[in-house]
């Protein structure tokens, strides 16, 4: 009997600029989510603390180094089709600082306002915990 697949643990960087902007990356062609936007971010190593994955994720994709990271939030993310992969993301605000400089994954780099996340496609379900991520935000 086929067993199905474990869930992954991913993590996902929320970094604001001095006006409230988080950064968004747009997936290079012939990665997985093509075309799309995502949240600086991806799969937790095995061995890995989620902390180190979150530093290690966000200066491959940007070159930014991490100076701190708050856990927000997870989000659970089944997959849409029997056998596609079932995610949960583990979210966390993260201040940077240095050079920007995208990675071989990322095409372009963006940052938005919660009003303009309506025109932005985005993939991974990162608008879900973008949308949340901003609804709390109001509420404090």
């Amino acid at each position: 009997m086929k067993t199905a697949p474990l869930p992954v643990v991913a993590v996902r960087a929320i970094i604001v600029d001095d006006d409230g902007r988080v950064l968004v990356l747009r997936r290079q062609s012939g990665s997985t989510g093509a075309g799309g936007w995502c949240l600086p971010g991806g799969k937790v190593d095995y061995g890995e603390t989620v902390e180190q994955a979150i530093r290690r994720e966000i200066l491959e994709e940007t070159a930014l180094e991490c100076e701190a990271a708050k856990f927000l939030f997870y989000q659970d993310s089944p997959p849409f089709e029997p056998g596609g992969m079932h995610c949960v993301n583990l979210y966390f605000e993260c201040r940077c600082r240095g050079a920007l400089r995208l990675d071989h994954e990322s095409s372009e780099h963006r940052w938005i306002a919660p009003l303009e996340r309506a025109g932005i496609d985005m993939v991974f379900r990162n608008g879900e915990g973008l949308s949340m991520y901003w609804a709390g935000r109001l509420h404090e």
